[in-house]
């Protein structure tokens, strides 16, 4: 009992080193409740799952598929949510609409990692899917709207914006929709078009609104496309006239003066103009000023174009180079992103792998601990028993000794088959093969019967020969009849039964365990249909089988 107990504690002991996966499931389900409107908050609760230790697929890819949705909301892509591939090939076929976000997450991944064509070809192949609810394709048709107005691709994404207006409900979105349908107007020199959209989402804010700014400033860009230079102009000084801080940056402001200026043919106004923009954007952080220089950059190469009639490639050169330093500095600062994400996850998978390795040691040793103390209960409980059951042996032989001695001459049929059956069933042999001391002296007090013993311990010819005489054949009509059925052994035990010995002393007649012996009994009822309260000699005589 004490070492079952040391058992169950090192049990328990194990299973409270690794945390069930019906504990990660209740965590991941946690997350996913907020990971929509609170992704931080769910990003922090699943932090604390190592995704190695999930061994089950469903949370696997619940797990991926939370992280990168909490990513997504969060507007913060991280470098392992490619892992979502995994989300998708296992909600394929199984539950369409993970199937469908997740999918839409890993295009969004393959955007923010450089692979634009890879993630429009999964969107695509997601908004071309038949008898799916509109609903569903809302999510993936964003994910395009999206890419397609930060791509700039031409003539892209109008048909995708008009559709999304035409089955999403979200009214929220309806001023997103019209601002990418906007820059896809623009950009796809559709000037007229783009005005008229602009004007509507300017006509959906308020008149001091952050948002309905903003997009007056782009009318002015939009003016000075379609060449409406007067609207332009006066959209430009309204701002500049602006005192209440909620007007677009001045240098910006005087730079697209400058331009309408120039297109206007006011060239002297239209340096004086850009001569501010200049002292404007002295003061501006160096990370703004080579973005905005490049668009300064430009003016001045069409105004020393229209000085000298030429154009200057050094000035060119130098416009080209510091956009392709920028972009050389996005790169190198993205890849060592990358790199440094890959770093610390292969060193966090060395760490685990030590450590798995580590716990594998352990639990092996204490496998091959309980394997060694549950062989040893075994060994000691097995001899204990077969100590037992020599005592025991050892009883019932002095018991059958002291009965064949002390045996009266007159004996009933019953009692005289016993004294035969004794005296035929080498109990001197036994007793001999075991040649402990009380065995020798038992040796001692039966050295006077008269009994002859062959090779075998049992003489069972004579045995069965005692049977047929006392009981009118009752042997010979056992075999006759369920010869085929019954084995020799069985057939044995059912002699030795109706000489009225014990199953105890059956199994020390015959050499074999008081289990084996039940065993057998249990054998001799099934095939001779014998019921299990009912006396097997009792139902044979009964049954006049014999």
């Amino acid at each position: 009992m004490k070492n079952l107990f040391i058992f169950l504690l090192v049990c328990v002991g194990l299973i409270s080193c690794y945390r069930s996966q019906s504990y990660y499931s209740d965590v991941i389900n946690s997350a996913e409740e907020i990971m929509i409107d609170y992704p931080d908050s769910a990003l922090s609760i699943i932090a604390i799952i190592d995704p190695t230790e999930l061994t089950i697929d469903s949370l696997k890819a619940k797990y991926y598929y939370v992280r990168a949705t909490a990513h997504d909301n969060q507007e913060y892509p991280d470098l392992s949510d490619s892992l979502v591939s995994f989300s998708v090939e296992f909600y394929r076929d199984k539950d369409l609409e993970r199937s469908i976000n997740s999918t839409t997450l890993l295009a969004l991944n393959k955007y923010w990692m450089g692979e634009n064509k890879a993630a429009l070809q999964i969107l695509d192949s997601l908004t071309l899917l038949e008898n799916i609810p509109d609903s569903l394709l809302i999510n993936p048709l964003r994910a395009k709207a999206n890419i397609s107005a930060d791509l700039l691709r031409d003539n892209s994404g109008e048909e995708t914006l008009r559709r999304l207006m035409d089955i999403d409900r979200d009214t929220g979105w309806n001023s997103q929709y019209k601002y990418w349908l906007y820059i896809d107007y623009l950009y796809n020199s559709k000037h007229d078009s783009a005005l008229l959209v602009l004007d509507e989402i300017i006509d959906c804010f308020d008149e001091m609104s952050p948002a309905r700014i903003t997009c007056e400033y782009e009318k002015i860009g939009v003016l000075e496309e379609l060449g409406r230079y007067t609207e332009s102009m006066n959209l430009i000084d309204k701002f500049l006239s602006d005192d209440s801080g909620l007007a677009p940056p001045a240098h910006y402001l005087y730079l697209w003066k400058s331009l309408c200026l120039f297109n206007m043919g006011r060239f002297d106004e239209s340096v004086k103009a850009l001569e501010i923009v200049d002292s404007l954007t002295e003061g501006i952080a160096e990370s703004d000023k080579g973005y905005f220089n490049s668009f300064t950059f430009l003016i001045k190469t069409a105004f020393d174009y229209h000085r000298t009639g030429k154009l200057s490639p050094i000035l060119m050169a130098k416009i080209i180079n510091i956009r392709n330093g920028a972009l050389l500095r996005n790169q190198v600062i993205q890849q060592e992103t990358r790199h440094s994400a890959l770093e610390i996850e292969n060193k966090r998978l060395i760490l685990k792998a030590k450590n798995d390795t580590k716990n594998l040691i352990i639990v092996i040793i204490i496998l091959l601990a309980l394997i060694i103390t549950c062989a040893l209960l075994w060994f000691a409980r097995n001899r204990r028993r077969k100590e037992l059951e020599a005592v025991e042996r050892s009883e019932v032989l002095q018991e059958l000794v002291d009965e064949l001695n002390n045996s009266d001459a007159k004996l009933a049929q019953h009692e005289a088959l016993r004294r035969a059956m004794l005296q035929q069933l080498g109990i001197i042999k036994l007793v001999a093969e075991t040649p402990t001391e009380q065995n020798r002296e038992m040796l001692r007090k039966i050295s006077s019967i008269d009994s002859k013993h062959g090779d075998s311990i049992v003489n069972w010819d004579n045995v069965h020969d005692i049977i047929d005489n006392l009981y009118a054949g009752f042997y010979s009509g056992l075999h006759r009849h369920f010869g085929e059925v019954l084995t020799e052994k069985e057939e044995q035990i059912i002699v030795l039964m109706l000489a009225g010995f014990s199953t105890k002393e059956i199994s020390v007649l015959t050499s074999q365990t008081t289990a084996t012996i039940y065993v057998r009994k249990s054998a001799i009822r099934k095939k001779l249909g014998v019921p299990e309260k009912d006396d097997i000699i009792a139902f044979l005589r009964q049954k006049g089988s014999i």
